[in-house]
């Protein structure tokens, strides 16, 4: 499987993470703004090291489950601004789940939909994905968005299917199949 990375766009690299992005990981996993959207409360510096442990080697990817999560950088740094995650959310039907999580001093620069492109072709490429999807708070207007860019689909909205800390959220799942997006 690692054949195909790390990805390269015109102005990004992704790359598998390693114990040196610790700090560039805390300074965007550790803002609430960030986390607001991701279904669980602010990493704390500990967690940004055991989350980097769990994901500095990819797995098989042949079982539902097995996740890559790569450091987004920009060409000119090792300097990660964020990351892409892709999940084999089920094995026999291909179906792959995308994610990603951008540093908020890095938006609004095209980078969040550059780096998720190139894993998408990653994922109906050499991943042979059937369908990638993606799960959003219906609050998020930027994810929401770049899955538009990418030309995925609003299949779903759930109702309030979440609680956390602040109470009910509700999700958007956007999808495309391998067919259906341009290459």
């Amino acid at each position: 499987m690692d054949a195909f990375w790390p990805l390269r766009t015109d102005r990004l690299h992704l790359r598998l993470f390693t114990p040196d992005d610790i700090e560039a990981m805390y300074a965007y996993q550790s803002l609430s703004e960030v986390a607001r959207y991701l279904y669980r409360p602010p990493r704390t510096r500990q967690d940004c090291a055991d989350a980097i442990a769990r994901v500095s080697t990819a797995t098989a990817w042949a079982h539902d489950g097995d996740t890559l999560t790569l450091a987004v950088c920009r060409n000119d740094s090792r300097h990660v601004i964020g990351e892409i995650l892709l999940k084999l959310a089920d094995a026999r039907a291909r179906q792959v789940e995308i994610g990603w999580v951008f540093h908020p001093a890095h938006s609004g620069r095209g980078y969040a939909t550059e780096a998720a492109r190139a894993a998408a072709v990653a994922a109906f490429g050499p991943l042979r994905a059937h369908r990638l999807f993606a799960r959003l708070d219906t609050r998020n207007g930027a994810s929401v968005r770049l899955c538009e860019r990418l030309g995925m689909r609003r299949e779903a909205h759930l109702v309030e299917n979440d609680l956390d800390a602040t109470g009910w959220g509700s999700e958007y799942i956007y999808a495309a199949l391998s067919h259906e997006l341009a290459r």
